[in-house]
């Protein structure tokens, strides 16, 4: 029978994080240890649980079936006994040094993050942020390494395994330059349809969006022009020729110098934004501080 005095809490949390990462370089990068440390602690488990825990593989390490069975039940007890001091544990963001990456589109950086930067510089300035364009299909693995902390993204694109929030609604407008030649008061179907167009294609090359198939149902199509990768180079590129898009509401904001800004001739569905963390951040002070301001900023936006 194990002997559980000797499981003292920086070996479960050696063991619950070898086997979320399944390599010892990440588990001890994300321990802030040297790899020694964590096969010296590694070689310690083994020894008292008597198991092998982790196998070596062709591409990190393979968990044993005694390993798998540990792997919720550790992962949840350690969870508790860290929401039991997260929730005693009083955020002071003025005191804190601390580096978080935010991994969101450009859009998103510039809608919700910019304002966010300016929140932290004013009240918690040893706080260092690393923006980080977003990559859905590998943000679960980010987030599990502890390469990103915090994620803002549609919810139909979130992994499954991570954890969630809605903080609002987008919907798109059409812009166009301020003396556009063609257009006047208002922007309206035939307009639309006639002029060129520029669009937003985030895996590039794309020449539809959201307009196209709404345009489809009445029997009516546009020209685009122009793919795009981002879309804060769109209101530039629209301001400097004949060319019209449709982007989300808040990437006109503050723009009003050089674009114009009217409702679309047609219903153009917009979509949801979500705030996306790790499990293992859920109840971490900081983590929440800077959810709960994103919340906050959106809120009274």
């Amino acid at each position: 029978m194990t002997d559980i005095s000797k499981l003292d809490l920086n070996l479960l949390v050696t063991l619950d994080t070898l086997l979320a990462e399944r390599n010892v370089t990440h588990a001890a990068r994300r321990l802030n240890l040297s790899q020694p440390a964590i096969s010296t602690r590694l070689t310690r488990l083994r020894d008292l649980l008597d198991d092998p825990l982790l196998l070596p593989a062709q591409r990190g390490m393979i968990p044993t079936e005694r390993a798998l069975e540990l792997q919720e039940p550790l992962h949840q007890a350690l969870e508790g006994v860290r929401r039991v001091i997260a929730e005693n544990s009083p955020c002071d963001p003025s005191t804190i040094t601390a580096t978080i990456a935010i991994a969101a589109s450009d859009y998103v950086q510039y809608a919700v993050l910019m304002p966010l930067l300016e929140i932290l510089r004013r009240d918690a300035p040893g706080i260092r942020v690393a923006w980080r364009t977003i990559d859905t299909s590998m943000l679960d693995t980010q987030m599990a390494r502890g390469d990103v902390g915090l994620a803002l993204s549609t919810p139909e694109t979130a992994p499954e395994t991570l954890r969630m929030r809605k903080i609002y609604r987008e919907e798109y407008v059409a812009i166009a330059r301020c003396d556009h030649p063609a257009i006047g008061r208002s922007l309206d179907l035939d307009s639309f349809c006639a002029l060129d167009h520029v669009i937003v294609s985030p895996e590039g090359g794309g020449f539809e969006g959201p307009a196209d198939n709404a345009l489809a149902a009445l029997g009516r199509k546009r020209n685009v022009a122009l793919s795009a990768p981002g879309f804060l180079v769109v209101p530039e590129i629209v301001a400097r020729s004949d060319m019209i898009a449709l982007v989300p509401s808040r990437v006109a904001q503050g723009r009003a110098e050089y674009i114009q800004i009217f409702d679309p001739p047609l219903p153009v569905t917009g979509f949801d934004m979500a705030l996306i963390w790790h499990d293992r951040t859920t109840t971490h002070p900081l983590h929440r501080w800077i959810r709960d301001q994103i919340t906050t900023l959106i809120t009274a936006d």
